[in-house]
C-alpha cells in the first residue's frame, strides 16, 4: 500500500474517535495467502487439542515444557531483540553474526518474513492509530462496536487483507543488506525447521516417534500460537487497555499492560516504547520486568552490542503525563 496526498490529506483531518476514512474499503489477499494463513492462525489450536488428548491421565513429559520454553525463550527474543529492537529501531548495533542469529531466530516464529515485518511495524509507528496504521483496533471508530470489531482487526484480521506495506519506502536499509535480503527470502525454510528441530530434539531425546510427536505439538505448534497471540495482542489489547504514564504522538492510544509483561518480553510496556521508540528499555519505570533489555544489556556487557540507546532519566522525566503512581487507564476519570 503507497500512502497517496489524499490519504496523508484523510489523516490529517482524523479526528481521533470515527472510523477511519475508507474503513470498509477492505481487499481481501488472495485466496492462497488467505488459506495459508488461516492454516498458521487454526492449526495449533488444533494442535493443543491432540495435545491434550495425548496427555489425558498422564500428564505432559517435562521433556516437552522444556523444549517449548527453551523455542519460545529463542525465538521471542529473535522477535522482541532482533525484529523489534535490533532491525526496526536501531536501539542498539550489534555484531554481524549477532545480527544474523537474532534475524533467523526470529523468523522462525511464523510472524511474517523479516523485511515484511520490520517494514509493517514502521508504518505502524508512522500512523499510529489514525488512517495508514495497518492494524488499529480504532480502524471503525471508538463506539462499543466499532471497538470489538477493531479489537479483531487489530489482532488478526488485518492479517487477511492484501494491504501491502512497501519495503522499498519503510525498509530500504534492510533491502540493501545482502544477509537480511538472504534470510528473508529463507523465511518458508526457516519456519520448516522451526518445526523440525523440536521433532528431532524430541525423537532424539526420548528414542521415539511419539516422543518425536509431542514435542512437535508443544515445542513446535504450540509453542509458535502463544508466541504469536502474545505478539498480536500488543497490538490489539496494548492500544485498548491499560496505563499510559508517557506523552505520545496525537491520537497514538498504546497502553503498557503489565500482565503480557514476561511473556512478551517486555514488549507490552507499549506506551514506554512509543514514547520513546529508539529506546532499548520499554519498561521505563522501576520494576517493569523487561527481559528482551536484560537480554541487551547482557550482549553488551559480553562486547556483542554497542551503542545501546538506554532510557535518559531526565528526558523519561519530562515525557511523564502522569506520578507512576498516579497512571490510569485511557478514559479513566
Amino acid at each position: 500500500m503507497t500512502i497517496s496526498v489524499q490519504q496523508v490529506e484523510r489523516r490529517q483531518d482524523y479526528d481521533g474517535t470515527s472510523p477511519f476514512p475508507g474503513a470498509e474499503e477492505h481487499v481481501t489477499a488472495g485466496r492462497a495467502v488467505v488459506a495459508l494463513t488461516a492454516a498458521i492462525v487454526i492449526l495449533p489450536f488444533l494442535a493443543l487439542g491432540v495435545a491434550i488428548f495425548l496427555a489425558w491421565g498422564q500428564g505432559v513429559a517435562f521433556t516437552d515444557l522444556l523444549l517449548a520454553a527453551g523455542f519460545y525463550v529463542v525465538t521471542g527474543l529473535g522477535v522482541t531483540v532482533g525484529f523489534h529492537r535490533l532491525l526496526t529501531h536501531a536501539s542498539f548495533t550489534a555484531r554481524p553474526w549477532l545480527r544474523v542469529a537474532l534475524a533467523i531466530a526470529g523468523s522462525m516464529s511464523f510472524q511474517g518474513n523479516l523485511i515484511g515485518w520490520v517494514a509493517t511495524h514502521r508504518r505502524h509507528h508512522a500512523f499510529t492509530d489514525q488512517p495508514g496504521d495497518p492494524h488499529s483496533p480504532y480502524r471503525y471508530g471508538t463506539g462499543l462496536r466499532g471497538q470489538l470489531r477493531g479489537l479483531a482487526h487489530a489482532h488478526t484480521g488485518w492479517l487477511f487483507t492484501d494491504d501491502r506495506t512497501p519495503a522499498e519506502r519503510y525498509a530500504p536499509d534492510l533491502l540493501a543488506d545482502p544477509a537480511m535480503t538472504r534470510i528473508t527470502r529463507a523465511f518458508p525454510a526457516l519456519c520448516t525447521l522451526s518445526l523440525a528441530l523440536p521433532f528431532l530434539a524430541g525423537w532424539a531425546i526420548t528414542s521415539t516417534l511419539y516422543g518425536g510427536l509431542t514435542a512437535f505439538l508443544w515445542a513446535g505448534l504450540i509453542r509458535i500460537a502463544l508466541l504469536q497471540h502474545i505478539t498480536w495482542s500488543v497490538n490489539s489489547l496494548c492500544h485498548l487497555i491499560g496505563s499510559r504514564p508517557f506523552k505520545t504522538r496525537r491520537h497514538d492510544r498504546s497502553t503498557n499492560l503489565w500482565p503480557l509483561a514476561l511473556l512478551s518480553f517486555g514488549e507490552s510496556w507499549h506506551n514506554g516504547h512509543h514514547s520513546e521508540p529508539t529506546c532499548a528499555r520499554h519498561g521505563l519505570e522501576h520494576g517493569q520486568t523487561d527481559p528482551a533489555a536484560a537480554a541487551i544489556r547482557l550482549f553488551e556487557r559480553l562486547g556483542w552490542a554497542s551503542d545501546v540507546h538506554w532510557p535518559d532519566p531526565d528526558r523519561i522525566q519530562r515525557r511523564r503525563t502522569t506520578l507512576p503512581s498516579q497512571a490510569r487507564a485511557p478514559g479513566a476519570d
